[in-house]
């Protein structure tokens, strides 16, 4: 599966740069709404691995990490990484890990874990049931992925577009990918909205939903 999987934020924009202030109201809101929707839908055990893929500053891993074995965050940007290693340290937090990926070259997903997350990255993803796949593969007999992403929003959520692939999701679609990439009991919700302005400027309302299945 080497090469299927091209580019995530294959753009211009600077995510090493915005690390350092990524963290803001807004996002810290939406990641604690869709941690909390992930522990609706899966039980979170001590013995747990958890692969968190585009972690960013590891805003949805911290609340998760307390009840599993490990977490691993892996992400194309090494500036949000030193941000996410800056936290663990200051929390002194011993279970967790972080992994540089570069898709762009033919980096694969590695590693072997009992669930996967990954939340606002995989419209950032062209290939999305490539990505799926590689889940699948990392993943143990038994365990658990855990998507969230926005519902189809025409392109107005980012400021600009450069580096993203889908404007959003459809459900359903999606859900259908999950199935071809191997994941069963496959269902949807609703995990969080976000309010903000477009790229017109104008204020609306977000919904992004959460994806769950096995393997």
């Amino acid at each position: 599966m080497r090469g299927e999987i091209k580019t995530l934020n294959s753009s211009k924009r600077d995510f090493d740069k915005e690390a350092t202030s990524w963290d803001s109201p807004p996002r810290v809101k939406l990641a604690v709404d869709i941690s909390r929707a992930i522990l609706g839908r899966i039980q979170l055990k001590p013995d747990m691995d958890i692969l968190d893929f585009g972690c960013g500053t590891g805003l949805v891993t911290f609340p998760l990490g307390s009840l599993v074995h490990s977490v691993t965050g892996m992400d194309t940007s090494k500036g949000m990484l030193e941000v996410f290693e800056g936290k663990a340290q200051r929390k002194q937090v011993d279970n967790i890990k972080t992994l540089h990926l570069d898709l762009a070259k033919g980096d694969i997903v590695s590693g072997r874990y009992h669930v996967v997350i990954s939340s606002m990255t995989l419209h950032h993803v062209k290939d999305t049931l490539a990505l799926l796949k590689q889940f699948h593969l990392v993943l143990y007999p038994g365990g658990y992925i855990a998507i969230a992403d926005l519902d189809e929003e025409g392109g107005r959520f980012h400021d600009h577009n450069d580096g993203v692939f889908h404007f959003g999701f459809d459900r359903e679609k999606l859900c259908q990918l999950f199935v071809e990439a191997g994941f069963t009991s496959v269902s949807s919700m609703t995990a969080a909205e976000m309010n903000k302005p477009d790229a017109q400027g104008q204020e609306r309302v977000f919904s992004v939903f959460l994806i769950t299945g096995r393997k």
